[in-house]
């Protein structure tokens, strides 16, 4: 093959905008959008995620603010970029229909539909303080335990343990 016919196939296969390294100025997780700079030009409404809708399920890596990330052109347009990759992520969030993990600094969050792990732990420590026991005897020090008064309880954060959590 001639030089000048190499040089236009590998011109055919070049795109005309590539991924570029910007730097994150701001993030909007509302939205699931950063504003990044380049050093002379900064790109506001950069996607989180090449795909942001209304669907209710969704992964996104949220950037930490003045970190390096990698953007790239949607249709090699440069009005709509996302970040492909974080040099640091601050925190992460997926939704699942009605299932929401998110994790950042501070810790995590596991909600499915208004129930939280951290609201049934508490619930759970809470009966668990609360428990009462019925005894044989009238003798308060001497008698023998034989029924967990509340047993009602634990038994209703148990169902909602089995209902929030899976085995496999």
């Amino acid at each position: 093959m001639n030089n000048e016919l190499q040089e236009a196939l590998r011109n055919l296969k070049k795109r005309d905008v590539d991924t570029f390294p910007v730097k994150v100025v701001s993030v909007d997780k509302t939205n699931a959008t950063c504003k990044v700079s380049d050093g002379s030009l900064e790109y506001t409404d950069v996607q989180l995620s090449s795909v942001i809708d209304e669907e209710k399920s969704k992964f996104i890596l949220f950037p930490a603010v003045h970190s390096w990330v990698l953007v790239s052109p949607i249709n090699e347009d440069l009005k709509r970029l996302y970040v492909e990759c974080c040099s640091t992520i601050e925190s992460v969030a997926l939704d699942i229909e009605s299932v929401t993990f998110q994790v950042d600094k501070d810790g995590f969050l596991l909600k499915k539909q208004n129930e939280t792990l951290k609201g049934l732990m508490s619930d759970l420590i809470a009966a668990i303080k609360a428990m009462s026991f019925a005894l044989t005897t009238p003798d308060t020090i001497n008698g023998t335990t034989t029924t967990l008064i509340n047993a009602a309880e634990f038994s209703s954060i148990e169902t909602r343990f089995n209902q929030f959590l899976k085995d496999n």
